[in-house]
């Protein structure tokens, strides 16, 4: 039995909404930036306490959520947005570094998720989460009946099979109903597939294991809300690469200089080296960056999981929690994503808005799949993948009551 389905009311863009999803953002001051330059963003709505008038007005995210609603209705007033019943919504991204990805827009089922080795369900939900992160994601949704960002979804059992559907899907449709371009030039189209088509498209896409890529929060925030679907894009393998996720620290207790050493003094292994800092080329070995100095830190062996020996898992429990004493949720770590290079973050603790960068090389898809599998969980904020699939794009509105 498929756990996918077609959307019964989608608004598809009529252009103009496109933008980043609301959690690719490492300096949130970017969002009001690109609101400020398109007012049609869905950022307006996504993110409300990051709109011009709410910086101006100082307001957080429950005094700017009326804003949200109001800012949706006027979009969908002012024709951004076309009504579409019962529909897959094909999705295709071209143009950029990485190959031609394919996906569906559709909504799957809330009890289908499962989180760890003991609940059933085809939908695997893989990270920790922040709960501050899940309440805001779920008071959005109730209050505005509409689900915006899509949860990044993995189809793991017949990708193939699906990047094949998908393709000639398109082929069938004609001209795609919107098309927008991103940050990096990729080209993001979708087609509306109705009647038999799109039930078949659905039914492939929810047959077999599901994993979550991208949206933790997002399929969190569907349980706590008790909405019976959520929002998702339905992916295959191929059509994605997972970049690195690197660290940025700011409010340490003394120096870089000296949290390496006492990283050294627990038995890694520090060589001090020369030149900027650049991502790893494979994993063992996380390169460190601060007051103008580069270093190369390998942890050593470790007994556990494979989850465990994550350069990921090391840097959070064997600095994060262990030598500084924060969890990984604390405010003076930024997660920084595989969209922003390793001189990115060299600059921003260049300029004083960080005291260190922690860079560290991406996981590969197949040991991704293989950990989600075995229903073991990664660690929070470890995968980055390219191309996501653009918010503003497609939207689901839910049923009333």
């Amino acid at each position: 039995m498929t756990a996918a389905h077609p959307i019964d009311l989608a608004w598809l863009s009529t252009g103009g909404t496109g933008a980043k999803n609301y959690d690719e953002f490492p300096d949130e001051t970017e969002i009001t930036r690109i609101i400020e330059a398109n007012p049609a963003s869905m950022l307006g709505v996504e993110m409300p306490a990051h709109t011009p008038e709410a910086v101006a007005a100082g307001l957080d995210f429950a005094a700017a959520l009326p804003a949200a609603a109001e800012r949706l209705a006027a979009l969908k007033d002012a024709g951004r947005f076309a009504a579409f019943g019962d529909v897959a919504v094909a999705y295709r991204i071209s143009g950029g570094e990485e190959p031609t990805a394919y996906g569906v827009f559709c909504l799957v089922d809330t009890a289908e998720i499962s989180s760890s080795a003991d609940e059933p369900g085809k939908v695997i939900r893989n990270e920790d989460v922040f709960i501050e992160k899940v309440k805001q994601r779920n008071e959005l949704n109730q209050l505005l009946r509409h689900l915006l960002s899509p949860v990044l979804l993995l189809q793991s059992s017949r990708g193939d099979e699906l990047h094949a559907a998908i393709e000639a899907a398109i082929a069938d449709a004609g001209a795609p109903v919107a098309a927008d371009t991103d940050e990096s030039g990729r080209a993001h189209e979708i087609w509306a597939i109705g009647g038999e088509a799109g039930e078949a498209l659905t039914t492939l896409a929810g047959d077999g294991d599901l994993i979550v890529a991208d949206g933790n929060h997002r399929s969190l925030a569907a349980q706590v809300g008790g909405l019976d679907r959520f929002l998702a894009v339905v992916t295959t393998p191929q059509s994605v690469v997972i970049r690195p996720y690197h660290r940025l620290v700011k409010g340490l207790p003394g120096s870089a200089s000296q949290l390496v050493e006492q990283i050294g003094q627990i038995g890694a292994s520090v060589v001090e080296t020369d030149g900027p800092p650049e991502t790893p080329a494979e994993g063992g070995t996380v390169v460190m960056y601060g007051q103008g100095r580069t270093w190369e830190v390998s942890f050593g062996d470790l007994d556990g999981s494979v989850v465990d020996r994550l350069d990921h898992s090391r840097v959070e429990n064997e600095v994060f929690t262990a030598l500084l004493g924060w969890d990984a949720g604390d405010k003076r770590i930024t997660y920084v994503g595989g969209d922003y290079p390793a001189s990115w973050l060299k600059e921003q603790v260049d300029a004083g808005r960080a005291d260190l960068a922690i860079l560290i090389a991406p996981v590969t898809v197949p040991d991704f799949i293989d950990v989600n599998l075995k229903r073991l969980k990664m660690p929070r904020k470890s995968t980055w993948f390219v191309p996501k699939a653009r918010a503003g794009l497609a939207i689901a509105e839910l049923p009333k009551g």
